[in-house]
């Protein structure tokens, strides 16, 4: 444990450091919270995907990069005496003590579910909301918008309107309604003002989603193994190229793009005998 509290120490020290006004990073000491918004979210991911790879040296160095956006929030917060990494740190440990009330109290629970809705319980009574059971359907809705990725979030709220009765009564409606949106989409792109036609796609995305969700299917999974393939066929691209991408043309890119599609599905073939 002393170790940890070294290590964990020396981290702070160091973060400190690289925000000193005096002699400290430039880069460093131009970051606010805002500023670091994104890497928040890309560190997460990279935990995310390192954890799904199972390479033990890529999750301690993720986790690592994550611990250290952690640190550089409180640091910055600190500095106009906001609050302080032990703020934070005694935030989550009382948070962890009430909101487990069967490890730390005297209520006796049976299975998962009791946990989650004795969970969900304190939570609520602590922000003053009304029982999950209770809650408006806006309130339920707002909550996933606020701690899901958007398309996760789109499907959550699909889910849980359609369970109120906000739903299609057959699938020939829901591609009625995404027929709708990408001719207003379209419409947008021509007529409207950059932030309508932004809306305009937000629908058209949103109703797509409406048709996954009919047919059973994941967005996020969708479009994560689309992105794959996509390095994929690039990667392959690239080893049949014998100059940069940038030197060829449209039409020959397209044929080194179908001859990579080509192999990858040769390949596939050959691994199934």
């Amino acid at each position: 444990m002393t170790n940890t509290l070294t290590a964990l120490q020396e981290l702070i020290d160091v973060v400190a450091k690289l925000r000193n006004p005096d002699g400290g990073c430039p880069w460093d000491l131009a970051q606010t919270p805002q500023t670091l918004t994104p890497y928040v979210i890309e560190e997460a991911y990279e935990v995310v995907d390192a954890i799904q790879s199972e390479d033990n040296q890529a999750i301690c160095e993720e986790l690592g990069d994550l611990l250290l956006q952690v640190v550089l929030q409180a640091q910055i917060a600190s500095e106009s005496q906001q609050f302080t990494l032990k703020e934070i740190a005694e935030g989550i440990s009382q948070k962890l003590i009430r909101r487990h009330p069967h490890v730390f109290g005297d209520v006796s629970v049976t299975n998962v579910d009791d946990v989650r809705k004795n969970w969900e319980e304190i939570k609520a009574a602590e922000k003053g909301e009304a029982a999950p059971e209770k809650q408006l359907l806006s309130s339920k809705l707002s909550s996933y918008a606020r701690k899901f990725p958007p398309i996760t979030a789109a499907m959550n709220i699909s889910k849980k309107a359609a369970e109120a009765g906000f739903e299609w009564e057959n699938i020939d409606g829901v591609w009625d309604k995404f027929r709708e949106e990408l001719q207003e989409f379209q419409h947008a792109l021509i007529h409207e003002t950059p932030e309508e036609q932004q809306a305009e796609l937000g629908d058209l995305i949103f109703s797509l989603i409406q048709v996954a969700r009919w047919y059973q299917l994941d967005p996020s999974q969708g479009l994560q193994g689309t992105n794959q393939r996509f390095i994929q066929r690039l990667q392959k691209m690239e080893a049949f190229a014998n100059r940069p991408l940038t030197d060829y043309s449209l039409d020959e890119l397209e044929a080194l793009w179908q001859q990579a599609k080509a192999q990858i599905a040769q390949q596939k073939q050959e691994q199934q005998y």
